[in-house]
């Protein structure tokens, strides 16, 4: 006999099989076409539509699993702008950063902690909504993009958020958009896997979450084709409201996780 999605993860839903297919694919391709448009965010999208029929403790593996492929499909197809002599600052940063973030919150509630980026990431985009693009930071140097790189990890150790300090100080930095997204997706992977490697495993993955992989791989793959063809028609404009927006919601999203 088969079974909906919510039924394998122990919530029965009247035999709306279809319905939860369709949820759970249509978040991962939304998810995954954010991404492949604008670098970053496939957690903040996904989990908005997954954890309305999902436990979190299915939908944290599949952001981390499904969200690797992403970024890393991208960091492929923009490996010819990646330049590791930009790249090495960040990486280093956030390797220092990680376990700060990690150990972080034994002292700081989590709660306090969600809110405190969300404020600022809210803060930040409206900011910068409402005023002309700022090259603020153009002529900083490895010192200071190493130092953003702790800021990194320890927003990622402490939030899950990986890569978003690097999103926020490449816009301030005033570089394209490609050459944005060549540094802070690859710090994003990078990021993630640390994040992963020091949190450790969570236990056993079930079957049912293997199964909601798998399932989810054809909408993942339509998804980041779909959002890397709409990235090559973006301007440099059209980029910059795209990522002030996503981190507008990013900080909304954490607000109200946190409240």
């Amino acid at each position: 006999m088969r079974m909906c999605i919510a039924e394998a993860m122990g919530y029965p839903m009247d035999g709306l099989q279809t319905l939860d297919i369709a949820l759970f694919s249509a978040g991962t391709f939304a998810a995954a076409f954010v991404t492949g448009l604008a670098g970053f965010a496939f957690g903040i999208v996904a989990a908005a539509i997954w954890l309305h029929f999902l436990a979190p403790a299915q939908v944290a593996p599949l952001i981390a699993a499904f969200a690797l492929i992403v970024q890393g499909a991208s960091v492929w197809k923009l490996r010819r702008a990646v330049k590791f002599g930009r790249i090495w600052p960040f990486v280093l940063g956030s390797a220092i950063g990680v376990p700060l973030g990690a150990e972080l919150l034994r002292f700081a509630p989590a709660m306090q902690m969600r809110m405190a980026v969300g404020g600022l990431l809210v803060g930040f985009a409206l900011y910068n909504w409402f005023r002309p693009a700022s090259t603020v930071a153009a002529r900083a140097g490895a010192m200071a993009d190493g130092t953003v790189g702790v800021v990194n990890g320890v927003v990622g150790g402490a939030t899950g958020l990986a890569g978003i300090a690097a999103v926020v100080w490449c816009n301030l930095r005033g570089w394209p958009p490609a050459e944005q997204r060549a540094v802070f997706q690859p710090v994003g992977v990078a990021t993630f896997v640390m994040i992963a490697l020091w949190l450790g495993g969570t236990g056993m993955i079930g079957s049912a979450t293997a199964m909601l992989f798998f399932l989810g791989l054809p909408a993942l793959a339509l998804g980041t084709w779909a959002g890397l063809k709409s990235f090559g028609r973006l301007d440099e404009a059209g980029f910059r409201r795209v990522v002030l927006g996503l981190l507008l919601l990013s900080g909304v999203s954490l607000l109200f996780r946190g409240g």
